[in-house]
């Protein structure tokens, strides 16, 4: 028959044929009634009479009519908002399922029961409902065949629609036309008007002759028409692919991506999960051929204490295979600002604690919403058992499309991963079961060769559930369908256990450094309060096992885990959560918390501290000093209490000597003051630097009295301020022309000093932009070439960019960015698109320019975005967008960053160490003592090389230190335990024994065991 339509006008008659046959999928209803909210009645169409926080309402009993088919019964229910839904059948275990927008018609296991349902205000991602009502509570007795034949042609409908000159289209509209053609359908008014569509209602809502008509169920003939009409269809499409067979292959498993906090707090994300859980729980035990997969320990966890019969049958489910726990890491963390400790610790208790509770560590790391990747984590994986990696993120790079899409990545060692990443088949991280969504998925992979089989994972995230009964009925049906990928679920090892027998047959492509995000790069400072106290808790958390440990070592008690603070820590490290995209409740539980892990580290330190000094005299005549690092440390101390030998200064009293702290030593000593620091006028010197402050704030000379040379090319520490105003996501983007809104913000006051010098000079500069203050104090110790700025900025702007930025007398073509465990060297100028996209890239505590012979760098004790343009290098200060935090940043802001000019390159100018006295000075305590002393325990010789930690082991076997090179050098070393004490080999990240390695190589993060004995 000659088709007269387009393609487009088939696809719509098609639709709107099956719509009209869709209005006779229920064949009757009945009431769920006798609903109470909080005890008291509420009837269907009332608005929640309380909309906050958690709300519970319970049905009377049910009972599904004796004469429907319990197969064909369906609960249908929309009380509004996110909620747990909790069936308790007579006679049956109750069963809890999510309910919410993408799960509100649920499948019944008995004919009769009661319902309650625990549920909060929100609708879809979060957002609040301001009118929640009772929408629908009913049983249904569904056509389930009908359901089926017309989700296969709305199917065939979606496959035209997506591939309108493709030579099967035509054929595969006949098949579907012909099959609906075939039923035998009813025609009696009383039972067509008793149905009505949407089609039926007439023009504009006018209807001459409103009558009511009492919908009526199909008849047996109309019935037995739809199983014949459904039986041609399958035929027919079978028929096709026969003659056009499926091209491409998707593996799918069942996902749900959820927030640890974004738009909602973390208490609503506990909720989130045992709705998603129950759900997916349910739905495995509804589809025999179902595969889930979950990641974050710290949700498994949750579950122990509030739901435990809930991660009873989530633990059944893995040990058939049907349930994967995924990702090996605590939470899916940010991974561009996190310390490599940090990111060790990620792995180590994640892994362990997925051993523990489901028997089995993990090989792949999920990280589908991470905003970009630090080049150290193909090592800090594959330390950790972790040889392949998942990531959506990097398809999402707006300028230039990432061209793999299974690679192998290699990080900055040398270590290499093996990568798959989806191409953004959808705006998010889990994929849709359409067609439409497969042909693209299969269209952007790009790696067909390497990978011939594309991995998606598919579901409704962020509280959405997870998959439903609805994705995997389309899966099933999408077997019949010519042309479109064939489809397979699978679980999340075995398909990365393939994808690396495979890599070693093609040969995938090798990305070598970052996974650079080309957008998002505002979350590098958004939220800096948490930023900064981020920083605080990982160098606090490593400090206080560091001296525990060395007073361990000295002959005290073993020292304890402090897993419970790095676990808390971990959970605000998630990648909505330190980036700083999140709501302004979430920051305020953020804050408190990460104030308390500080604290508590600080306490252990202290308390170690005082062992140390517990053999001490009486008299405050000398000072305990603990150096937690590996680089020799200047005396640089401050205390809201008098030192010995001390100072007065802005913030209490200080201490500079020309004595050093040893690595790892404890040092009892009355040290001599370094003096000589100088402040006349605007100028700060001392025996290495001529600092000359002008008037507007801006340092106008740095001149290094040591190199006889000029620093700056023009005025250092010039403030700017930008309006800044993404153009979607306002706390995530800065825009690529920011720099075009730019106004500099100069002293509106004059200079004063405040410290006259000797040990320290410190001259302050108040600047104000808008409501705001910033008043900075521009520090020069005695016994340094560091220029402190202590920032404290009192904001109260919105939408403002605020950088600081020194243009310096030192030319070349990289600039060199610490990262974690190393650093990342990237181009100064902007040759390229991929080179102009890194206008705004990470950075831990320095950044560094130099040239042969000579540089700068620029520190920092709590920000992470920075740039390097030209022979300028800038560090952001402050970022104050308004969504979805209104308030993100205002308020009170206490920072310090610093530049450094040094001789030779940033590793021979002892860049990070004054980068890790910046952020973690020297541990201190004032005691009594007649005599110096000195306890320098553990010691490492050979190629110089840099602390990751000195903790206890977690199985309570000894002491782990942990090294890494952090130059880019290759060598020996040797680790000597003090007497008593052994080296009994090499382990890995998790801490298992591990093979002695040899020389240290560039990059290379390696780890010993000491016991005691």
């Amino acid at each position: 028959m000659q088709n007269l339509l387009s393609v487009e006008l088939r696809v719509m008659r098609l639709r709107r044929r099956r719509d009209e046959f869709a209005t006779w999928t229920v064949r009757e209803a009945a009431p769920v009634t006798g609903w109470t909210f909080a005890g008291a009645p509420i009837a269907l169409g009332d608005p929640w009479p309380d909309i906050v926080g958690v709300q519970r309402f319970e049905s009377g009993a049910f009972a599904v009519p004796e004469h429907w088919p319990l197969a064909q019964a369906r609960l249908g229910l929309n009380v509004g908002g996110e909620c747990l839904l909790t069936i308790r059948y007579d006679g049956r275990a109750a069963v809890q399922l999510g309910l919410d927008p993408n799960h509100l018609e649920f499948p019944l296991d008995a004919r009769t029961g009661r319902l309650t349902v625990e549920g909060v205000a929100r609708a879809h991602l979060g957002a609040p409902s301001r009118d929640p009502r009772m929408i629908r509570a009913e049983l249904v007795w569904v056509e389930a065949a009908l359901i089926d034949f017309l989700r296969a042609v709305s199917l065939v409908a979606e496959t035209a629609e997506q591939m309108p000159d493709h030579e099967v289209t035509p054929m595969l509209l006949d098949v579907a036309e012909t099959a609906l053609s075939k039923l035998r359908w009813p025609t009696a008014t009383a039972d067509v008007l008793g149905r009505e569509s949407r089609f039926a209602k007439s023009y504009l809502g006018r209807d001459e002759n409103p009558r009511h008509f009492e919908p009526m169920p199909l008849g047996e003939d109309a019935r037995v028409s739809v199983a014949e009409a459904d039986a041609l269809l399958r035929q027919g499409l079978r028929g096709l692919q026969a003659r056009y067979p499926q091209s491409g292959a998707i593996a799918y498993v069942g996902h749900a991506h959820i927030d640890t906090a974004w738009l909602w707090p973390i208490e609503e994300t506990r909720r989130k999960v045992m709705r998603t859980f129950s759900t997916q729980v349910d739905l495995i035990n509804k589809h025999p051929g179902f595969r889930f997969a979950q990641s974050f320990a710290e949700y498994y966890k949750d579950l122990e204490t509030r739901d435990p019969a809930l991660l009873d049958q989530i633990k059944a489910h893995v040990a058939s295979g049907r349930w994967e726990p995924v990702g090996g890491f605590w939470v899916e963390p940010d991974i561009n600002m996190l310390a490599g400790e940090s990111l060790v610790r990620q792995a180590l208790y994640g892994q362990r604690y997925f051993e523990k509770t489901f028997g089995r560590r993990h090989t792949v790391s999920w990280l589908p919403d991470t905003f970009g990747f630090s080049a150290a984590l193909p090592q800090i994986l594959k330390g950790a058992g972790l040889t392949g990696m998942y990531t959506v993120k990097i398809g999402w790079s707006e300028t230039n499309v990432f061209p793999h899409t299974r690679f192998w990545w290699e990080g900055i060692d040398g270590s290499r991963v093996l990568v798959n990443q989806m191409n953004r088949p959808e705006d998010n991280y889990n994929g849709a079961v359409t067609p439409e969504a497969m042909l693209r998925l299969w269209r952007n992979h790009s790696d067909k060769a390497a990978a011939p089989e594309a991995f998606q994972p598919i579901g409704w995230g962020d509280g959405g559930g997870g998959p439903t009964h609805e994705q995997v009925a389309r899966f099933e049906r999408l077997g019949d369908f010519p042309v479109l990928p064939k489809l397979r679920f699978t679980g999340v090892t075995d398909y990365f256990d393939t994808a690396q027998r495979e890599a070693e047959q093609t040969t995938p492509s090798t990305w070598v450094g970052e996974l650079y995000l080309e957008y998002h790069r505002g979350v590098l400072t958004s939220q800096g309060r948490t930023k900064q106290l981020n920083r605080k808790a990982e160098r606090a958390l490593v400090g206080a096992e560091v001296v525990a440990s060395l007073a361990a070592l000295a002959g005290g008690p073993s020292p304890s885990s402090l897993e419970d603070h790095w676990c808390t820590l971990m959970v605000n490290q998630f990648h909505d959560i330190l980036p700083g995209s999140s709501i302004g409740d979430v920051y305020k539980r953020t804050e408190r918390e990460l104030g308390e892990v500080v604290a508590a580290a600080d306490a252990v330190a202290a308390a170690s501290l005082g062992a140390l000094a517990s053999g001490a005299a009486e008299g405050a005549t000398r000072i305990l000093m603990v150096n937690p690092d590996l680089s020799p440390r200047p005396i640089r101390l401050a205390s809201p209490t008098p030192i010995p030998g001390g100072q007065p200064a802005e913030d209490g009293y200080i201490l500079a000597s020309d004595q050093t702290v040893g690595p790892l030593s404890v040092v009892t000593a009355a040290p001599a003051p370094a003096t000589g620091v100088t402040v006349q006028g605007g100028v700060l010197e001392n025996r290495y630097l001529r600092v000359e402050i002008a008037a507007d704030g801006t340092l106008a000379s740095v001149y290094d009295k040591r190199f006889e040379r000029q620093v700056l090319d023009g005025r250092g520490n010039q403030i700017w301020a930008y309006h800044d105003q993404p153009r979607d996501y306002d706390a995530w983007d800065i825009e690529e022309d920011y720099a075009r809104s730019g106004a500099e913000v100069l002293a509106s006051g004059p200079l004063e000093i405040i410290e006259p010098g000797g040990q320290r000079g410190a001259i302050r500069v108040t600047r104000t932009v808008g409501a705001s203050t910033i008043v900075q104090s521009m520090r020069l110790w005695a016994n340094s070439a560091r220029i402190d700025f202590r920032t404290r900025i009192d904001w109260h702007d919105r939408r403002i960019l605020l950088k600081a930025r020194f243009p310096l007398l030192i030319r070349s073509d990289t600039a060199t960015f610490e990262c974690a465990f190393g650093v990342v060297r990237r181009p100064t100028h902007r040759n390229t698109s991929w080179d102009a996209a890194k206008f705004e890239v990470p950075a831990h505590r320095f950044v560094d320019l130099s040239e042969v012979g000579y540089g700068a760098a620029l520190l920092n004790d709590g920000r992470y975005g920075a740039h390097a343009l030209g022979a300028e290098l800038g560090i952001s200060l402050l970022k104050s967008p308004i969504l979805p935090d209104r308030l993100a940043d205002e308020g009170a802001h206490d920072i310090t960053y610093s530049l450094l000019p040094h001789g030779g390159d940033w590793a021979e100018g002892g860049v990070l160490a004054e980068a890790e006295d910046l952020n973690r000075p020297l541990y201190h305590q004032v005691v009594g003592g007649a005599g110096d002393a000195e306890f320098a325990p553990v010691k490492v010789s050979g190629t110089a090389v840099a602390l990751g930690a000195l903790k206890p082991a977690e199985d309570d076997d000894g002491l782990i230190l942990r090294l890494y090179e952090p130059h880019g050098a290759r060598g020996p070393i040797a680790v000597e335990a003090p007497p008593g004490w052994t080296v009994t080999g090499e382990v890995n990240l998790l801490e298992d024994a591990a093979p002695d390695a040899g020389w240290i190589t560039p990059f290379q993060i390696r780890s010993w065991r000491l016991r005691k004995g």
